[in-house]
């Protein structure tokens, strides 16, 4: 991380009263693969994008970004990225997800953001904020409530990959080594309640070699 010269805070467990509930839609999968989730409010965009990431069976090997809606902003958009982004990679001034609360954004029910994940497989998640909730006593934070399907495998290839693997899983065609890479991989095989969440700033700790 020598030279770096942008900032990067630490993930730390905040107090919250609400907890925000997103649905998160994988693009160009039919059916949808989906999730709901619910996080604390004193979450950052980097902490969801770990529990996005947990959610979706995924294991974190790639850049991430959030791109919001910013009439202010030349593009129209503020792209949120992650810390391991390269600052001369930025187009118009880093902004690292790490930085950013949930809050100076999500502000009502439809909300919506784009969460991107691995450039080159180019995953692209629509996280829409569907209702702000207090949260239950004895309860911990983040949990996923429902969804749908498992998420495609890392590096599969995108969009295109991932049929492929349900191609070749339907004709159980192990002829260009699919089968045998996607091992116990199941499109169908999700259950929320088995999904781990990991702690964001050990997540972080770890990318940083800390």
């Amino acid at each position: 991380m020598a030279g770096r010269e942008v900032r990067i805070t630490l993930p730390r467990r905040k107090p919250f009263k609400n907890v925000y509930q997103f649905k998160i839609a994988l693009r160009e999968t039919r059916p949808p693969i989906w999730r709901q989730l619910q996080v604390p409010e004193s979450y950052t965009f980097y902490d969801l994008h770990v529990a996005i990431q947990d959610a979706m069976g995924w294991l974190d090997y790639h850049l991430h970004m959030f791109e919001v809606e910013d009439k202010g902003a030349q593009a129209g958009v503020t792209r949120y990225e992650s810390p391991f982004t390269e600052p001369d990679f930025a187009e118009e001034g880093l902004i690292l997800s790490t930085e950013v609360p949930l809050r100076a954004f999500f502000k009502k029910p439809r909300n919506k953001a784009l969460y991107s994940y691995d450039y080159g497989d180019g995953w692209q998640l629509d996280v829409i904020l569907e209702k702000v909730l207090p949260k239950e006593p004895n309860r911990k934070y983040p949990i996923c409530l429902a969804g749908e399907l498992a998420g495609p495998p890392e590096d599969c290839g995108g969009i295109t990959g991932y049929y492929q693997c349900l191609k070749a899983l339907k004709k159980k065609d192990n002829s260009d080594g699919f089968l045998t890479w996607l091992g116990n991989w199941r499109p169908d095989c999700f259950n929320p309640k088995l999904i781990k969440f990991e702690n964001p700033r050990s997540q972080l700790k770890i990318g940083l070699g800390e």
